[in-house]
């Protein structure tokens, strides 16, 4: 088993290498720099190419294929570390000491054990809820493990606070880039105020950041097997953070290379700069709601079909193909209706997405021992090797993430409605971690709205109207 562990850093690890050989033309990045504020930027609809904040969490490079998480490039992380050591890293923005990583595994473990929680959920109609609104909701229920949350004397005074919502200043008022309009307290939380404010200050940031880690899991487990009419499982002790995932909701142990694949899944996806998710998470924050609602507001921008869902399309559409024979027409049906491939192209990369090239050979490894699934690994080798020879290599539109995710899910037994949820699972490990750096200066979102509307228009009467 080990040697089979072995071959699975060797896949990444030659993942890595043609990443490196296929973007060696590109040029290197320029050491990044302390931006001085106001920061011109060319900005499009939707907010696209503006730049919102500075950040050293993660940094994602579309010319060279570059995923990087707190310095360290997603290659080495995927090969040699943990979903626990990433999310430590993410949080605190080192690497842990042996103790400290110990203690962090022993703190998720403990907050997994949501037996009240669960059973709160299930007085509500889960089996009739999709797996992404039971996260929504299960989140606004973890809330309810520290009850100060929603009293009164848990809110911070504005009139504490410095700055106020930028819609008290005109519209018309050019940013100043000021060192000191951020919205911040005049003085620090005493220990005493802390468990009062909770969430406002780093150590208990840090605990809610963990316990929404570890419930968004067990949330999505449960919500799972209670659709398949069985009853919520508790972690196993013996097991990693991956392992228990794939314990939780298919009622297996499973076995070392699945538990280690899962892990990497989770590795991939903790990331991935300023996506619309990440977003959403940090303008909730930043107007000092609670992480637990800021969190949940990250679930419901993945619910949309824009941004999560996007693999559950790849699989519906590598079964309507069924086979490798009928991949070319398929392709060629798509092109003449002007339709989209599915897990084919993104907004940032221009290269091959990192972790397309990592999950590729990962969902190969797993199809092996599924025999009902290699045929649509086959088709989805046909399907990629067809669309990049018909136009993908010139417009550089490869595979992402989506592509081969939904594949290595299924192998490991999960339902397709689980795909978006474990993209949550592991995401929230990157949306408490910018939400932490953001606060230490935090100012909040307020972009603005072309108007192109009319003035001076004339008001009429109610029955004056034909």
């Amino acid at each position: 088993m080990k040697a089979d562990l072995n071959s699975i850093q060797r896949l990444v690890l030659k993942a890595a290498e043609t990443a490196r050989r296929e973007t060696a033309d590109e040029p290197e990045p320029e050491k990044p720099k302390k931006p001085k504020w106001p920061i011109t930027c060319t900005v499009g609809p939707g907010l696209e190419g503006a730049i919102a904040c500075e950040s050293k969490v993660g940094y994602v490079n579309g010319a060279k294929g570059w995923l990087v998480y707190r310095g360290y490039n997603i290659f080495d992380l995927c090969a040699y570390s943990t979903f626990e050591e990433v999310s430590f890293l993410l949080l605190n923005g080192r690497m842990p000491k042996k103790a400290e990583l110990d203690l962090f595994k022993r703190k998720l473990l403990s907050y997994a054990r949501m037996n009240e929680i669960i059973m709160h959920l299930m007085g509500f109609p889960i089996e009739r809820m999709s797996v992404m609104g039971a996260l929504r909701l299960g989140t606004n229920l973890m809330r309810t493990e520290f009850r100060d949350l929603d009293m009164a004397s848990a809110r911070p005074a504005p009139s504490e606070a410095i700055s106020a919502d930028e819609d008290s200043i005109a519209m018309e008022t050019l940013p100043s880039g000021s060192d000191h309009a951020t919205f911040e307290f005049k003085s620090r939380l005493s220990r005493a105020a802390a468990k009062a404010q909770r969430g406002f200050d780093k150590p208990s940031g840090l605990e809610d950041s963990c316990h929404l880690i570890a419930g968004i899991s067990c949330i999505a487990a449960a919500a799972s097997r209670i659709h398949n009419g069985k009853l919520p499982l508790a972690p196993q002790a013996d097991l990693s953070f991956a392992g228990n995932l794939i314990y939780m909701i298919t009622g297996r142990r499973p076995s070392p290379v699945e538990e280690r694949v899962m892990d990497i899944a989770l590795i991939l996806h903790a990331d991935h700069g300023m996506n619309a998710s990440t977003f959403a998470t940090m303008v909730v924050a930043s107007t000092l709601a609670d992480i637990y609602f800021s969190a949940g507001a990250g679930i419901a921008a993945l619910s949309g079909p824009l941004h999560g869902g996007a693999n559950e399309e790849v699989l519906r559409n590598l079964r309507e193909i069924k086979t490798v024979a009928n991949v070319k027409p398929w392709v060629a049906r798509k092109l003449a209706q002007k339709g989209k491939v599915s897990g084919f192209g993104h907004r940032v990369y221009k290269a091959y997405d990192p972790r397309a090239l990592i999950l590729g050979p990962l969902a190969g490894l797993l199809v092996k021992e599924k025999p009902e699934l290699k045929p649509l690994y086959a088709v989805a080798q046909e399907l990629e090797k067809t669309v990049l020879n018909t136009f993908g290599k010139e417009k550089k539109i490869f595979p992402n993430v989506d592509f081969y995710s939904g594949l290595v899910y299924s192998s490991l037994g999960f339902d397709d409605e689980l795909f978006t949820p474990m993209f949550a699972a592991s995401r929230v490990s990157g949306w408490t971690a910018r939400v932490l750096e953001y606060m230490e200066n935090n100012r909040i979102f307020r972009p603005r709205g072309l108007y192109i509307g009319e003035f001076n228009k004339r008001y009429i009467p109610l029955a004056e109207r034909t």
